[in-house]
């Protein structure tokens, strides 16, 4: 496989960066490689997954992210379910506030209960 590169210098506001060129053949019925080098310059480490987008002619690879899944022990999960769950039964059932028009409209309503509230007792 012959490779042709180039180096192309772009002014950035905080100086220079160095963007990496890389001309790579399609040949039928073998896979695209990409060169170890741009792999280096985008971050990817050894091991990562990757996505592959096709759409309109351009071709991203950009890094998979973990899923919800991985981030939370069952139990988290079942902590997190529960209180999603809570929330939109609030909603179907009209236990919200506004829209309002303001947002000095929504502090307003924010306070209202702090004038209302009694303060409670200091212990000395």
């Amino acid at each position: 496989m012959t490779l042709s590169r180039r180096l192309l210098l772009l002014n950035c506001s905080t100086g220079f960066s160095v963007t990496i060129i890389v001309t790579v053949p399609v040949k039928k019925n073998q896979p695209v490689i990409v060169p170890p080098a741009a792999l280096r310059r985008a971050g990817f480490k050894n091991g990562q997954e990757l996505e592959v987008k096709a759409s309109g002619g351009v071709i991203t690879i950009v890094p998979r992210l973990p899923s919800a899944d991985d981030e939370y022990t069952p139990e988290q999960r079942r902590v997190v379910d529960a209180r999603l769950a809570q929330g939109l039964a609030d909603m179907k059932a009209g236990r919200t506030y506004g829209p309002f028009q303001s947002a000095d409209e929504m502090i307003a309503h924010m306070n209202a209960p702090l004038k209302t509230r009694v303060p409670a007792k200091r212990h000395r």
